[in-house]
């Protein structure tokens, strides 16, 4: 699976949102901020329109962010994949054969060398990179892992995305309803 075709990954936080993007030609979304009750529905609802959701395990309201709630996402739900800081969440995504987003924080020199041991144990299909505005940084991960890269956090701009972008990031995500606009 390749993001090349939508280098802008909108981030949804709202119905709102969602129901704008369900009539867009956008075909990949990214849930946030959802409630265990609501994912299911809106999963469905959002394939019924031709769009293939990744949750973001981690940012489900009344989900332990664990090995079980990842399970249950996997053959409950059935996303087109998963995000998780978490490695239980990664391996089990990867294992029922879904697509495995791993998020890091690179907050300093310290956070960066654990992303690099925590990106060498779970070997995940992606890495989404926090704060996504950090050219050097994203094509240093890029190049030290070979795992490709999606830049997340902190996007503002089509600057932002083109920067992301050039330093090679396969795409970019975020909840800008501007930016979102401005690529959609």
């Amino acid at each position: 699976m390749t993001f090349l075709t939508q280098p802008l990954l909108p981030a949804v936080k709202s119905m709102k949102q969602l129901e704008f993007l369900l009539s867009r030609p956008v075909e990949y979304i990214i849930l946030l901020d959802s409630h265990v009750a609501q994912i299911k529905n809106i999963v469905e609802l959002a394939r019924q329109h031709g769009k293939q959701v990744f949750l973001h395990a981690d940012l489900i309201q009344g989900l332990k962010n664990d090995e079980y709630a990842a399970e249950f996402l996997c053959q409950e739900i059935r996303p087109e994949g998963l995000i998780s800081t978490r490695a239980d969440v990664i391996r089990v995504a990867k294992q029922k054969g879904l697509v495995a987003i791993q998020r890091i924080f690179l907050l300093d020199t310290i956070a960066l060398d654990k992303s690099y041991a925590l990106l060498q144990k779970t070997k995940p299909d992606y890495i989404e990179v926090l704060p996504g505005i950090m050219p050097r940084i994203i094509s240093e991960v890029s190049e030290k892992t070979g795992i490709k890269l999606i830049a997340g956090g902190l996007i503002r701009t089509v600057e932002d995305v083109e920067n992301a972008t050039n330093a090679g990031a396969v795409a970019v995500t975020t909840s800008n309803e501007e930016l979102i606009r401005h690529y959609i």
